[in-house]
């Protein structure tokens, strides 16, 4: 096995390494940092967990650490919760040397990003749409990112689908065509593997083998019940699992309106959770990332905002409300427990008109879920607890003031400003 010493990382990096405790690469690190190191572009494909981050953060701060100015890296991340983690990790590698690294992404203020992003910071970590607004409302912005040296897509699949491709088409038309491009995910698409034959020779490609597979040591299964009762089977089924067994529960929803209503439904019964979604005003979603990794609360429900490339800490558990329509996001979703060799638990919900996605599941990952059985009763007793609590719930959020006025105004804002 290479050790960080082996792949030609310089000594300032070296030393910061040995203070956080990185004693050796990961395969990913191993082989994709030297050539990194050498100037091409690199394709990364690699499981969440396995270290992608640092196999780009690493050399970026080792070159900027020889010779530093101006804004030398642009990282693009799909959502703002992954875009500030990536930050924290430049952060912690580029410790004492001097390096500085901005985050630009939606729900900030737009002019005080403008001034901060003409100080030139050398690593800005951004969202598309928000920089995409950048560039949009002053061609001053796009001037410095004149001597840009090296762009990275971080979760490349996401990044690549049809929905950021209006902004990342403006954005890699006003950047430098003399640059370094690094794309990592950790799930192969059509559109991944079309641009690697498009690259050909010119790009180093790495490929996990495995990456397909979901995580050897999480245990998968599945609940099978009528759509009219999955209220009740979750509050039946988080007291018995996660607030016993499991420290950490994440539990995914489809719509922001579910992740909201049942956040608020489980605090009304005396369950604390905490709700992550694209709704949120960015302090409050980091608050509820804070409160959840920092173990005030024990749940966390969540959209697939928070199905990728985040951080979070021994997660016991994860319950998928409602079914993913993409394999890609069932496989990210589970990825979020069991990782760094620890185990971990899966139970996804399948109502009657789940039982297809289920059987594609299956088929894709290779594997048949297990079938999950409720213990103890029927449930019947909680359905006046539980549907009397969801009531109180939707009041709550469409009350004057509320999460339906707000979200229906944010969604009015985002209208306005697109056309």
């Amino acid at each position: 096995m290479a050790t960080f010493d082996e792949l030609g990382l310089c000594n300032v990096v070296l030393k910061i390494l040995k203070r956080v405790h990185f004693r050796s690469p990961s395969d990913v690190q191993s082989t994709c940092i030297p050539q990194i190191l050498a100037g091409k572009d690199v394709i990364g494909i690699a499981n969440t967990g396995s270290g992608k981050t640092a196999a780009f953060a690493l050399p970026i701060v080792d070159m900027l650490s020889r010779d530093p100015y101006g804004i030398f890296a642009l990282c693009l991340s799909p959502t703002r919760e992954l875009a500030n983690q990536i930050a924290d990790q430049f952060t912690v590698f580029g410790a004492g040397t001097g390096l500085n690294c901005m985050v630009i992404t939606g729900g900030e203020d737009l002019i005080q990003q403008a001034t901060a992003l003409s100080r030139r910071p050398n690593i800005v970590v951004a969202t598309p749409g928000r920089l995409f607004e950048h560039f949009m409302h002053s061609s001053n912005t796009v001037q410095y990112f004149s001597k840009l040296k090296c762009l990275i897509l971080d979760e490349a699949d996401r990044l690549l689908d049809s929905s950021f491709a209006a902004e990342l088409k403006y954005l890699m038309s006003n950047l430098p065509q003399q640059r370094q491009t690094l794309m990592f995910s950790a799930t192969i698409t059509k559109s991944v593997t079309a641009l690697q034959s498009m690259l050909g020779d010119a790009v180093f490609y790495y490929e996990d083998k495995s990456v397909k597979k979901t995580a050897v040591r999480c245990s998968q299964s599945y609940c099978f019940m009528p759509e009219r009762i999955k209220d009740v089977n979750l509050v039946k089924l988080v007291r018995e699992l996660a607030l016993v067994e499991a420290k950490r529960t994440i539990i995914f929803t489809a719509t922001i309106q579910k992740c909201e209503l049942l956040s608020q439904m489980l605090t009304t019964l005396g369950i604390p959770s905490s709700s992550l979604h694209a709704a949120k005003k960015q302090k409050e979603r980091l608050n509820s990332l804070g409160v959840f990794k920092n173990g005030t609360v024990q749940i966390l429900v969540a959209t697939d905002v928070a199905a990728r490339g985040l951080d979070l800490p021994s997660v016991d558990m994860i319950l998928n409300y409602d079914v993913p329509t993409d394999v890609r996001q069932y496989i990210h979703r589970i990825g979020r427990t069991a990782r760094f060799e620890a185990s971990g638990k899966a139970v996804t919900f399948v109502t009657q008109f789940d039982i297809l996605k289920l059987k594609h599941i299956e088929k894709t990952i290779g594997q048949q879920l297990d079938s999950y059985e409720l213990e103890g009763s029927s449930g019947a007793e909680l359905v006046g607890e539980v549907f009397a609590a969801r009531r109180v719930a939707k009041m709550r959020m469409a009350s004057p003031g509320g999460f339906d006025e707000k979200l229906r105004a944010k969604k009015k804002r985002l209208q306005s400003n697109w056309f």
